[in-house]
């Protein structure tokens, strides 16, 4: 029906904007990105969990599904810490262009896992987006260390979307989540006990401000995000999703320039290297689209 497909389509492009809103929550939040991602994940699971109780889901699977689950929790765990520090270290606008190079360590990545040759034109998308990474670094210099954090964030992010592609071939998307958040939570507990200050008391000690924020963060950003996009892709074409999926750096640039204009403004030289990398994103996804290069896509599910 027009009006269910319709609906849908809104539903997806809020899901979008809630990512792009994500990098706002990371500046917004003053807590540093390990202990932010270790509180995101946490609330995240509980929530998660309540709905998995809710919905009725069987939480029961195999353990070796069990441990590639872990794998990519740990994965997801490191992208989102790199993805915030890069923002504490430089700011939004260029960790979102960063982040937007994930489709080129996709086009790489993909043919590894999947075990299929690399497609010539991606290669030559995968220049222009270096091209663009380029433009933005020569014009953004003294933000060398945002800009490493961020582009490993976008590999890391790339990486989980292509495992967990295969996942969802064979498992209940909501299941892969909770168990990844789960995985995450562990995995940075067990770095803060064995290489940070612990879990002291100032470690629980937050504004009221900073505890808002990343309740918005762990339940709408996340856990909402998480489940809505996987009911979102029932009714939507995975080229529709992939597609929108690509104005995540858009909206997140725009809102931060409105909100933060005196440290978001950036030179000309970073949009045209910006906008040289989101127009590569989009002609990808158009060419992946057509009969001649149809083949099956990967979902960028839940990374950011």
């Amino acid at each position: 029906m027009p009006g269910v497909k319709l609906k849908n389509y809104l539903h997806l492009h809020f899901l979008v904007f809630i990512a792009g809103f994500t990098a706002i929550l990371g500046e917004l939040i003053s807590i540093g990105s390990i202990s932010l991602v270790w509180y995101r994940m946490g609330i995240a699971t509980i929530l998660m969990y309540l709905y998995i109780k809710i919905a009725g889901i069987d939480l029961i699977t195999n353990r070796n599904a069990i441990m590639g689950f872990f794998g990519a929790g740990i994965i997801i765990a490191l992208h989102w810490i790199t993805f915030f520090e890069a923002i504490r270290q430089s700011n939004i606008s260029i960790t979102l262009a960063m982040f937007s190079t994930g489709a080129f360590f996709a086009s790489f990545i993909e043919p590894l896992i999947y075990r299929k040759p690399v497609v010539g034109y991606e290669i030559f998308f995968g220049i222009l987006v270096v091209i663009g990474v380029f433009m933005i670094t020569q014009s953004e210099i003294h933000q060398i260390y945002g800009i490493v954090l961020g582009v490993v964030s976008a590999m890391l992010s790339s990486l989980f979307a292509v495992i967990n592609g295969k996942f969802i071939e064979r498992y209940n998307a909501t299941v892969i989540s909770f168990y990844e958040f789960i995985s995450g939570v562990l995995f940075i507990t067990l770095f803060i006990i064995a290489f940070g200050s612990g879990f002291s008391a100032s470690f629980f000690t937050l504004s009221a401000n900073d505890w808002i924020w990343l309740f918005i963060l762990a339940s709408i950003c996340t856990a909402y995000a998480f489940i809505g996009s996987v009911k979102v892709m029932k009714h939507i074409s995975p080229y529709t999703v992939v597609l929108s999926y690509n104005l995540e750096p858009v909206y997140g640039i725009c809102l931060a320039l409105w909100l933060f204009p005196e440290t978001e403004t950036m030179s000309a030289q970073f949009y045209y290297g910006a906008l040289l990398i989101l127009l590569t994103l989009f002609m990808d996804a158009v060419i992946k689209n057509s009969k001649h290069f149809k083949k099956k896509s990967t979902i960028r599910h839940g990374s950011d």
